[in-house]
């Protein structure tokens, strides 16, 4: 037996408040884009008790009806009755949008579509290992499915007490780096009042047996349901939510590093977005080509400069070749100037609220095209693999 380490990585629903936020600011940009594609969108949003703000940067020919839209998004996440705590058809939507800044559009400004600039400098950060078959890392990959359920038993009615706001953690003992069993479930769900803390334990924990494999619970593994015996006030009412103040639940539960920027509400043009995503993309095709069993990428950019400024990459160790190599080879067959990943990735179509819950990589749906391994063959060929 090697050495024994844990790691633990958390995912919440959509009707967390800072979830809420993110469905509102990435369902404005889609219906931006939806109209004209070339929108620069910044879009950030606040929700508090009875309140939702929307700020930010916006410079396009679409037009949209901000209250209308802001309101079906929350009524659509669940917060439809004053009695839970929020209602999208009472609360007050305020609008604070301006126009981009004209010194950030300057260098954005495609004068030939190869050489648009970033919308912002910065470093940004891809992750893949081995531990999944979307090649994600276990504990977030756990965390999110178990989200996913108890969404799927609320709005199902399967399960009628529960409320929109939930979180879900889950805790994966190692030996050597490698998953061997989960070690702890935590599980916390807004619920109504009249619903046992009994109940709602043998419900939460009968959706943790049915969400993870089984090969992985065992008579030790610990499981914890609303730890203070109750969650009746949540959502917007019970905590002011902000658009990406869930930066590490978004990417990889905190395994890789994080460039720091967030993703909700802004158009492809920004790289903390688009290069992310391509960072993620490049990292899963190292991983998908045997390369490596986990590689993490950074990138970095200038506002206004097309090229990356750099690229790093780190393979923990699991590289079958050098690194400096995988370097090259991802030089040669990516090209991650903001308008080719803009293309390569078909980014400029409505599908960011998709990736406003749940987490933004280890996705299978088609419009996750990040996730692709379409070039792990060439990248094995050409590293002398295949």
């Amino acid at each position: 037996m090697g050495r024994r380490t844990f790691f633990a990585s958390e995912s919440v629903s959509k009707g967390h408040p800072d979830k809420v936020a993110d469905h509102v600011s990435d369902a404005i940009l889609d219906a931006m884009i939806a109209q004209d594609p070339n929108s620069r969108v910044a879009c950030e949003t606040m929700v508090s008790t009875g309140l939702c703000v929307i700020a930010g940067e916006i410079t396009s020919n679409a037009q949209v009806d901000f209250q209308s839209l802001v309101r079906k998004t929350i009524l659509d996440i669940g917060y439809n009755d004053a009695s839970i705590g929020f209602d999208g058809n009472t609360c007050s939507v305020l609008v604070g949008l301006d126009k981009q800044s004209p010194d950030i559009a300057m260098g954005v400004k495609e004068t030939l579509s190869e050489d648009q600039g970033a919308g912002d400098q910065g470093m940004m950060f891809g992750y893949a290992i081995r531990e999944t078959q979307e090649l994600m890392p276990l504990p977030i990959h756990l965390a999110h499915e178990l989200m996913r359920i108890v969404t799927m038993a609320r709005e199902s009615g399967d399960i009628k007490y529960l409320r929109p706001d939930a979180k879900s953690q889950v805790v994966v003992e190692y030996d050597d780096r490698k998953p061997v069993r989960v070690h702890t479930v935590l599980v916390s769900t807004q619920h109504n009042p009249e619903a046992s803390h009994d109940r709602i334990y043998d419900d939460m924990v009968q959706l943790a047996k049915q969400t993870i494999p089984e090969g992985l619970l065992d008579k030790d593994t610990i499981y914890h349901v609303n730890p203070t015996g109750r969650f009746v006030i949540g959502g917007p009412q019970g905590d002011c939510g902000l658009t990406g103040r869930k930066i590490i639940v978004d990417s990889y539960g905190g395994r890789g590093r994080h460039g720091g920027g967030a993703f909700s509400g802004k158009d492809p043009s920004k790289v903390d977005r688009s290069a992310a995503y391509a960072a993620r993309w490049v990292a899963k095709n190292v991983v998908a080509a045997g390369l490596a069993d986990e590689c993490e990428l950074q990138v970095s950019y200038a506002i206004g400069v097309a090229k990356p400024l750099s690229i790093n990459v780190n393979t923990f160790g699991t590289g079958k070749i050098k690194e400096t190599r995988i370097e090259e080879l991802i030089t040669k067959h990516f090209d991650l100037r903001p308008s080719s990943i803009i293309k390569e990735l078909d980014l400029l179509k409505p599908r960011y609220l998709m990736t406003a819950s749940l987490g933004h990589f280890g996705r299978v749906e088609p419009e996750f095209t990040w996730e692709r391994t379409t070039k792990a063959e060439i990248l094995r060929k050409d590293a002398g693999l295949a």
